[in-house]
């Protein structure tokens, strides 16, 4: 009996051992399987309004994304415009919402893909606005560019389309305008975000500045820019609206359910936040127009 006992042993040892490494087989399988349904899907949100407003928008998104995605969502809204570009350059995001200009940037520097824009009014267009308080003289931007040097001017963010590009090409075709050191305005500065910019000119703390039409309507509509203390001398010509944008190793199936969620969504706390009536589909070529502005002023090459 005494020489069965080692073998016994050893047979009840390896049965063990299987055991142990089929359930540590089973416990990997589901916590690969678990892995999936735990891996983020990060979204980068430029400022389009003031921080805390953005956020509690974002909030909601980030829910109804989150229940069509079998994936965990997280959306954070980032202090600046060029801080969503780097974030998506350096592989830390997977989605992002840009405005034209950064859109652009981020597609030469990291392949990033449009694939859903808002819509105003049922289109996806919008101006850059030049605004300026009621009490001004100037009907137009001609005649706020008769005296210059007597005009306290304001951009929004210096990466904006609307607040920066698209209105510094007009002032520098009126030979008033090559950067923030070299110009012939009393003052230039930049405020950062649209609304800031329009809080700006209602009270007076620079004669005009540079703003998104959408966004300017929305702030007037809201009530948190009276709209009879400011005026409209400038409008640009139609601009495609901002886009939505995924990593450019985004699979397909994820792109159609984020397409599809986007253009669902009637919540008016989040179309408000864009200042926009709904979603509908993007692609790359759609952003040619601000592509070539952007050559034009050097920010990509040609």
């Amino acid at each position: 009996m005494k020489k069965w006992i080692p073998f016994a042993f050893i047979l009840s040892l390896v049965l063990i051992i299987t055991a142990c490494g089929s359930n540590q087989e089973n416990q990997t399988d589901q916590q690969s399987e678990d892995g999936d349904k735990d891996e983020t899907f990060t979204i980068g949100v430029i400022p389009a309004q003031t921080e805390g407003e953005m956020e509690q928008a974002m909030d909601k998104l980030q829910s109804i994304i989150d229940e069509q995605m079998d994936k965990k969502v997280t959306v954070d809204v980032y202090p600046d415009y060029n801080g969503v570009v780097e974030a998506m350059n350096y592989d830390k995001i997977d989605m992002a919402y840009f405005g034209p200009l950064t859109y652009v940037v981020a597609h030469e520097k990291s392949g990033a893909k449009a694939i859903i824009t808002q819509l105003i009014d049922g289109e996806p267009y919008y101006h850059s606005y030049i605004i300026t308080h009621k009490d001004n003289p100037w009907e137009s931007l001609d005649g706020l560019l008769e005296n210059p040097a007597e005009v306290d001017f304001a951009f929004g963010d210096p990466n904006s389309t609307s607040g920066a590009l698209i209105p510094e090409i007009e002032l520098q075709d009126q030979g008033v305008y090559q950067s923030e050191d070299d110009h012939s305005f009393q003052s230039v500065r930049f405020t950062g975000s649209h609304d800031a910019t329009a809080l700006a000119v209602q009270n007076q703390q620079v004669d005009a500045g540079a703003i998104d039409s959408a966004i300017f309507n929305q702030l007037v509509e809201s009530g948190k820019v009276d709209g009879e203390q400011v005026k409209t001398i400038w409008k640009s010509e139609e601009l495609f609206q901002y886009p939505w944008a995924v990593h450019q190793d985004t699979d397909q199936e994820t792109i159609n359910i984020l397409q599809e969620t986007f253009q669902s969504i009637e919540d008016e706390e989040i179309l408000n936040a864009f200042g926009a009536t709904g979603f509908t589909t993007a692609e790359n070529e759609d952003y040619e127009s601000i592509r070539k502005a952007a050559a034009k002023q050097g920010i990509i090459e040609e």
